[in-house]
């Protein structure tokens, strides 16, 4: 059975936690969750029109689960503030997502340092060889977040096979590149494993 992962980074004070969450773990996270997706900003730059209710939150991660993705809770000193996934994951790729959910934190550096966690997960553990992002072309704080990161426009057949819509922005990274602009923050964050999926 595959394992589920804990990622852990101390930095400057903080400490960051995610995690890829047992059942249980994500009914109590989902009330949480189902507020951040419902929270005007955060659903327009989602692009879902109706409101999610908490069984909806459930049936996501069931499906993300179902699909073979590696999805992560996000946790700032204790406190639910975001989740993130590795979707579509084939033996040497996949596609990113990431949401800071809490909207006053958003914008301050938080994502970029839990995307370099799951970066570092994704290309050191996985041993992934090339990520993808595809973002609304509204949704600038996404698409800072992911350059900074690395990420690079990717108009190639095999990015823009994940856009939704014919104008979403292709993004992609490799770990050669991750590794230069990130390496010394990367190789601080711990993959743990937790227990087997059942």
């Amino acid at each position: 059975m595959r394992l589920r992962y804990l990622l852990s980074l101390d930095d400057g004070g903080d400490h960051l936690r995610a995690h890829e969450p047992m059942p249980a773990e994500v009914a109590t996270a989902a009330p949480r969750l189902a507020s951040f997706y419902n929270e005007p900003h955060n659903q327009a730059m989602l692009s879902h029109e109706d409101a999610l209710t908490v069984a909806d939150v459930a049936a996501h991660y069931r499906g993300l689960a179902r699909a073979h993705a590696r999805a992560f809770l996000l946790e700032l000193d204790g406190l639910l503030v975001g989740d993130a996934d590795l979707r579509h994951v084939e033996a040497d790729r996949a596609e990113v997502a990431i949401l800071i959910g809490e909207r006053s934190i958003q914008g301050k550096g938080l994502g970029t340092r839990f995307g370099v966690m799951l970066h570092a997960f994704a290309f050191r553990t996985l041993g992934l060889r090339r990520l993808y992002a595809t973002i609304i072309p509204a949704n600038a704080a996404s698409l800072r977040l992911f350059e900074k990161l690395g990420y690079e426009r990717d108009d190639a057949p095999a990015a823009r096979r994940y856009v939704d819509a014919p104008d979403d922005v292709a993004l992609s990274l490799t770990p050669e590149r991750f590794e230069r602009l990130h390496g010394p923050l990367a190789a601080r964050v711990t993959a743990t494993p937790r227990a087997p999926r059942r």
